[in-house]
């Protein structure tokens, strides 16, 4: 009697097992991207973004440097006074480059710098309204403005980039497609194309 109970248990075993359908979650993950894509898709509590494949973003669990929070301290103090120096901590928080990438952050000392006539700022703030950052879409009004502000501060690129966005403002479709085609150059542009004005040296930030 026992052993036909467990010959019993052990059919209906296997048979359950072939009947078990995996769902797509419990599968190995796809590279959807290929291994040739120059971006990587970057989550947080901030939302998600296309970033470089290079991107490295601020961790404050990998550790406390009072060095480096003396330093963004000081950065900080300095912006306050400085809308040349409140560029350069809005271009860091874009990037999370010593502090957490926060586009918020990022706009809020921007704005500081651009309202100050810092032309640099003016023009990373027409980019960043152009293409939207993270969670916040696109304002081609705001972005209109702060290019315009850019052209009257003598930047020749922002009026090529002025008029382009204005003409492709023209049709709703139009305007999506231009932006989406240079969103990805924009982006990786304010990763890397563009350098700090202030330098840490002799404790204290000098402007170079």
């Amino acid at each position: 009697m026992h052993r036909l109970l467990l010959a019993l248990l052990m059919a209906s075993s296997a048979a359950y097992a072939q009947d078990v359908v995996h769902t797509p979650s419990e599968q190995a993950p796809q590279n959807a991207g290929g291994a040739d894509k120059k971006t990587i898709r970057i989550c947080d509590e901030y939302g998600c973004a296309e970033r470089p494949r290079s991107y490295s973003s601020f961790n404050p669990a990998a550790g406390s440097n009072p060095q480096a929070e003396q330093r963004l301290q000081a950065l900080r103090e300095l912006a306050e006074r400085d809308p040349r120096a409140a560029y350069d901590l809005g271009l860091r928080h874009f990037r999370g480059d010593g502090v957490r990438q926060d586009s918020y952050q990022a706009i809020r000392w921007m704005r500081e710098a651009g309202e100050a006539g810092v032309v640099k700022a003016q023009l990373a703030l027409g980019q960043f309204y152009l293409m939207g950052l993270e969670e916040m879409g696109s304002d081609p009004a705001e972005a209109e403005k702060w290019l315009g502000m850019a052209v009257d501060g003598g930047d020749k690129s922002a009026v090529k980039l002025l008029s382009e966005a204005r003409t492709a403002k023209r049709n709703e479709a139009e305007y999506r497609r231009w932006v989406n085609l240079n969103r990805s150059y924009w982006y990786g542009y304010w990763h890397s194309g563009y350098g700090y004005d202030w330098h840490w040296g002799n404790n204290g930030w000098y402007y170079r």
